[in-house]
């Protein structure tokens, strides 16, 4: 097992995300949850985001530059996979 150190956002809500909070992993294109509280939209975020590192590895692709080491700005999560 891994342990990665991911760069997330988290988005107010807003009408155009249908009033729900939205949250994205950086160093992860188009990893992203939306939900009605932050807490739960960053579990989703969480679940989705192990599923993208998990999808990198099977396929044996390399992931993606700066998921251990980027800085931070609204939050960093941690993923064990």
């Amino acid at each position: 097992m891994e342990m990665y150190q991911l760069t997330y956002i988290l988005h107010e809500p807003c009408e155009d995300e249908g009033w729900l909070y939205r949250a994205e992993v950086l160093e992860l294109p188009g990893c992203m949850a939306w939900d009605e509280t932050p807490n739960s939209t960053l579990a989703e975020l969480i679940a989705v985001a192990e599923a993208f590192i998990l999808d990198y590895k099977e396929c044996g692709d390399p992931l993606p530059e700066g998921i251990a080491s980027s800085p931070s700005k609204n939050g960093r999560i941690s993923i064990v996979v």
